[in-house]
């Protein structure tokens, strides 16, 4: 099996999101989640507005399509409402029980990419989302 770029990321940034569970739960202890999700979002600003910048890849969003701004800016309004979420159920639950069903998202990328995107997977990617689906379950249903 070749590892692709896209999975090296991916891995990447599953290994940083398990950080950013941990980080955020001990972080969060006497905080409102709120807050501590705005001052997450001012170091996240600080941190990679120069990094654009350095990188030369900064540009003037006003040239950008409208439909590009459109769909970026949603994006981020559903990353902001996701993290609001996420912080909550972090501050109410267990990291290793809210992490794992916060990975839903999984489940419900490979639904809305088929039906909005028109992204079709193979059956044995069905069966993971569908193992990943039934893993959210049993973490979600008390005994």
């Amino acid at each position: 099996m070749m590892i692709n770029d896209w999975f090296f990321w991916a891995a990447l940034s599953a290994c940083f999101a398990a950080l950013t569970a941990i980080f955020a739960k001990i972080g969060i202890t006497g905080v409102d989640s709120d807050f501590a999700t705005l001052i997450r979002t001012l170091v996240i600003t600080a941190v990679l507005a120069p990094f654009v910048w350095f990188a030369g890849k900064w540009s003037n969003p006003f040239t950008m399509p409208a439909r590009s701004l459109l769909f970026i800016g949603l994006s981020a309004v559903a990353t902001g409402a996701s993290w609001i979420c996420y912080f909550r159920a972090l501050q109410l639950g267990e990291a290793s029980k809210v992490a794992p069903v916060d990975k839903f998202s999984l489940v419900l990328v490979a639904l809305f990419a088929f039906v909005f995107l028109g992204e079709r997977l193979s059956a044995r990617e069905w069966l993971g989302v569908a193992l990943v689906a039934i893993g959210v379950l049993v973490l979600a249903i008390k005994r």
